[in-house]
């Protein structure tokens, strides 16, 4: 009857650190679970960056006046015979 006593009290002792500590653990599965849910929202975060990318894509790919437009204002380019001015702001201290 004692060994039985000892068998059932070491089965409980090794449950218990497997349910708290060891391997497939309460802790490892929170763990996961918080992993998981931020991985969602990146994934979230990566969708819609696709999304506005392949959208940017067809706009560029359409008639073309999109794509003139990005060249003028990223790359500062202008068609032959325009007149390019930049307009300065003027400093805080400085008067007209």
């Amino acid at each position: 009857m004692r060994w039985l006593l000892v068998v059932l009290l070491v089965l409980l002792i090794w449950l218990q650190y497997r349910l708290w500590v060891g391997p497939g653990s309460l802790a490892e599965w929170h763990r996961l679970r918080t992993q998981i849910a931020s991985r969602e929202v990146e994934l979230t975060r990566l969708r819609e960056r696709n999304r506005r990318l392949r959208a940017e894509v067809r706009e560029l790919r359409g008639e073309g006046q999109a794509l003139e437009e990005r060249a003028r204002r990223d790359l500062g380019l202008i068609r032959e015979g325009e007149v390019y001015f930049q307009v300065v702001p003027a400093a805080r201290g400085d008067r007209p």
